[in-house]
């Protein structure tokens, strides 16, 4: 099978990028590292950039007539929408990929998912279209969702199965450095607006400018992306590792059991990151009176130390293995689940113990939650299987978690959010004992 077959060149962007690499270049983890990262970073953008508007705009611009907690929640559950859309967008891109090519459904994709995002920027609020403000927010979140699923690249798989294997867990680290990245320069944006404008100028119009900006980003990250896509040293590469879409049902049919275990396996790391991020924004919101941008910075502190653990993480798992870190990785969230509601309601300090030790431990182990699970995959599954792996790992331990934490820890205390980490912590060690073929190839 040759390339022109398997990745059709069927835009002009993708032609653009084929130009640009048409003389002989070999494609190095290095550079499929950077296309990776910046390709992570702008779907990271978008999901932060929602999350944090979900805490401190929505509830008051879409659902001012609620108690802010129940707008908060209201505002939580269409959250979820974008990780049960994401499954039903892998399953349309992944027919877009296996009959128009990788480029053209990138394309389609990330302008979808920057759309959505840009289109949230225009929304009007209860005041001017009643409940329509909801149900149009709730379409363009499900929109996020489905792009999102076809936003996967085979990046990350390319670049842990062509990194040498004494560096598999340096090389797997990268794509997870853009969640921390993307929570910097989001924060960052809200925190800015919300210090220098007032109150009602930053409801008006200060909170849709980090939604232009989600807009402009994922341009970027389109091109980075077709740049590498687009070379034959790339599609040489993919039909090497035979990292081509395979039928949906039929993948999960002989995949099922490793997609199971793959999706749980990160659950703590998953947990965490909401742990660390959007939950705590929504309670100091709502339930303390500290300033909600002093947070967003104490949140940009945490994501700088979330880059630096992440790294670490690439470091340990190449001397202990992937696998190994992740659990013991889950038995220190265990640990800090207990006294991390503490921290949380500890005044300043407390807050910022919190998401030190918090970030910490969320780079270490998400640092390594991708990219210990495609070894595990037949070579004519991996691409589509990782992706549903990835869709579901997301939905099972993120979609829902702002709100359930939220949820039982307004009814029951913050110890309540604490039992709920530990919850994730339990489900990971559970999965990375029973998936023996994990244990087996866990370098």
């Amino acid at each position: 099978m040759t390339s022109a077959t398997t990745t059709p060149n069927s835009t002009p962007l993708e032609r653009d990028a084929r130009a640009i690499n048409a003389r002989e270049h070999k494609i190095a983890p290095g550079e499929i590292a950077i296309g990776v990262i910046i390709g992570r970073t702008s779907e990271f953008f978008d999901f932060f950039v929602y999350a944090i508007a979900s805490c401190i705009v929505f509830p008051a611009h879409v659902f001012p007539y609620m108690t802010p907690l129940m707008g908060t929640l209201w505002s939580f559950a269409i959250f979820a929408l974008a990780f049960m859309a994401r499954p039903v967008g892998s399953f349309i891109f992944m027919a877009v990929d296996r009959q128009f090519g990788r480029g053209v459904k990138l394309t389609i994709a990330l302008f979808l998912l920057g759309g959505s995002t840009a289109a949230i920027a225009f929304l009007p609020g209860y005041d001017t279209i009643g409940h329509g403000a909801a149900l149009l927010l709730a379409l363009f979140r499900a929109g996020q969702g489905v792009a999102l699923g076809g936003t996967w690249d085979g990046l990350a798989s390319l670049l842990s199965l062509n990194a040498p294997v004494s560096k598999r867990g340096w090389y797997a680290m990268m794509p997870q450095l853009g969640a921390p990245l993307a929570l910097m320069v989001s924060a960052g944006l809200f925190s800015f607006f919300l210090t220098t404008l007032s109150p009602a100028d930053f409801l008006d119009w200060g909170w849709r400018y980090p939604f232009f900006v989600a807009f402009a980003i994922n341009v970027v990250a389109l091109f980075a992306r077709l740049r590498i896509v687009s070379t034959h040293e790339f599609s040489r590469l993919f039909e090497k590792r035979e990292l081509q879409p395979s039928p949906v049902i039929e993948t999960v049919q002989s995949e099922g059991r490793n997609i199971i275990i793959g999706a749980f396996a990160p659950l703590a790391s998953f947990a965490l990151f909401h742990m660390v991020t959007v939950f705590p924004l929504s309670w100091i919101a709502l339930f303390t009176r500290q300033p909600v941008e002093r947070f967003l910075a104490i949140e940009v502190i945490g994501g700088f130390v979330g880059v630096l653990a992440i790294v670490v993480s690439g470091f340990v798992a190449d001397q202990v293995g992937r696998r190994r870190l992740l659990g013991y990785s889950a038995v220190a969230i265990a640990f800090f689940s207990i006294f991390a509601p503490l921290l949380l309601d500890g005044g300043d300090l407390g807050e910022v113990a919190f998401m030190v030790l918090g970030f910490i431990l969320l780079g270490l182990s998400f640092g390594q939650s991708s990219g210990v699970v495609a070894s595990n995959f037949s070579t004519a599954t991996r691409y589509t299987a990782s992706a549903i792996t990835s869709d579901l790992a997301w939905l099972i331990g993120a979609g829902f978690a702002p709100l359930v934490a939220l949820s039982i820890s307004s009814e029951f205390g913050l110890a309540a959010s604490g039992a709920y980490l530990l919850s994730g912590a339990v489900i990971t060690g559970l999965a990375l004992y029973v998936n023996k073929e994990l244990a087996g190839k866990d370098r």
